[in-house]
């Protein structure tokens, strides 16, 4: 029975790893622009709580592994199987599981943490999860596996649903259900002060990233590399207790035009993973102007002089705008505008005009050809009823001017009529 307990979990590890994959990456958590007036002091913030060193010791209550299982059938219900850190023993939380549901003792040596179950039952069905905790670390990692019961053996099978790994296994044998991480996190023998280090780095303008200045080194375990003559002149600094507090910022003192230029904050914990960077982009400008002081006056006899009113006098301020272009432009618009409306008016007078004369001429017309309609014909006069016609003119003409007629011009208006008179009527007959 033992050595198929060995097999199984020889397979379990080389066939279904169920590993995660959980690399460290340098993210930049962090980016500013900072703008500071010289000779200022600069502080640069670099905080971490993940980064606070506290040494764990016993090394058995910082990693917890523990198994739960969620079953829907009869009732729904989630259940704790079991759990074990590094300094205590396993601890199986049913009556029913004890000598039947275990984990390897080396589960923390060799990061094997694969639950093994002898003997299943109908009620060992369920969706099955394997927790790992690294509270010093604030690491929480979870992986499920479902398991389902069958009284066929050619039912027994494994597959991937989608979302998780199911097993089918025959009533009243074993299984086990892989959980395996062999990160160097979850194992024994790390030095965690080691692996825990904090530095800045320092990129002038024009300076490729790879050519970068190392400023200053930390550690954890207290030792501490300083570059270069600023740290020694003190006009850079970061707190002795930077690991204690999480505050690796750093502060500049005495700014200068000369220290413009890219500055990162690297954190470093290898025994985590953890893997961080800010950047900020550090501008220094002029310094400001500082604000004249008087120094206060001293009064003899603690008399103060008598204030004067100043009035103010009329400040008076002539400008003067130069012509320019738009303004000649301006004039000939409108100039050009005034002569368009101009020869816009003449040209429609002359345009009525002509339309009324052409009126007049159409309506003579038509009254010419409405005579002609009516007198059914052309009207020719006799030869000889002209000449009568004629001479009664001229007999009206040459009578004696020895008449009744008071006026000479009467007399004539009167003759003319009563020959017009007769023509008419002898034109129309």
């Amino acid at each position: 029975m033992h050595l198929d307990m060995t097999v199984l979990q020889i397979l379990a590890v080389l066939l279904l790893p169920g590993a995660w994959c959980q690399s460290s990456n340098n993210v930049v958590v962090e980016a500013k622009n900072i703008t500071i007036p010289a000779g200022s002091e600069a502080v640069l913030p670099c905080h971490s709580p993940r980064m606070v060193w506290t040494r764990d010791r016993l090394k058995d209550r910082q990693r917890v592994v523990h198994w739960d299982v969620v079953r829907s059938s009869p009732e729904y219900s989630v259940e704790r199987v079991l759990d074990m850190s590094p300094g205590a023993r396993q601890r199986v939380y049913n009556g029913i599981n004890k000598g039947r549901v275990f984990l390897p003792d080396s589960a923390f040596t060799d990061g094997n943490f694969s639950l093994v179950i002898n003997n299943v039952v109908a009620t060992d069905k369920g969706v099955y999860t394997c927790n790992l905790h690294h509270h010093y670390c604030q690491i929480h990692q979870s992986i499920q596996i479902q398991l389902n019961v069958t009284k066929s053996a050619r039912r027994e099978k494994r597959y991937w649903d989608g979302e998780k790994t199911v097993f089918v296994v025959l009533l009243g044998s074993s299984v086990v259900l892989p959980c395996v991480n062999r990160r160097s996190l979850w194992r024994e023998g790390l030095q965690e002060d080691q692996q825990q280090v904090a530095h800045w780095d320092f990129q002038a303008p024009g300076v490729r990233a790879n050519k970068a200045e190392r400023l200053v080194d930390l550690y954890a375990s207290g030792e501490r590399r300083d570059y270069g003559l600023l740290f020694a002149q003190r006009k850079m600094s970061v707190e002795e207790d930077a690991f204690t507090l999480g505050d690796f910022s750093l502060t500049i003192s005495d700014l200068r035009p000369d220290d413009k230029g890219l500055y990162s904050c690297h954190l470093h914990h290898h025994y985590c993973g953890l893997q961080e960077r800010r950047i900020f982009r550090l501008t220094v400008v002029p310094a400001l102007p500082s604000a004249p002081t008087t120094s206060p006056r001293i009064f003899q006899n603690d008399v103060p002089e008598p204030r004067l009113e100043e009035v103010e006098s009329p400040h008076v301020v002539n400008v003067i705008l130069p012509e320019h272009r738009g303004y000649f432009v301006q004039h000939l618009g409108y100039f050009l505008a005034t002569f368009i409306l101009l020869a816009v008016i003449v040209v429609a007078v002359v345009v009525l005009t002509r339309r009324r004369k052409k009126r007049e001429m159409d309506f003579e017309l038509r009254r010419y050809d409405r005579g002609s309609m009516m007198s059914g014909g052309e009207m020719t006069l006799d030869s000889t009823e002209l000449r009568a016609c004629h001479q009664e003119l001229r007999a009206c003409s040459q009578e004696p001017l020895n008449s009744d007629y008071k006026n000479n011009l009467l007399k004539e208006r009167g003759m003319a009529k009563d020959c017009n008179m007769d023509f008419e009527g002898k034109m129309w007959k």
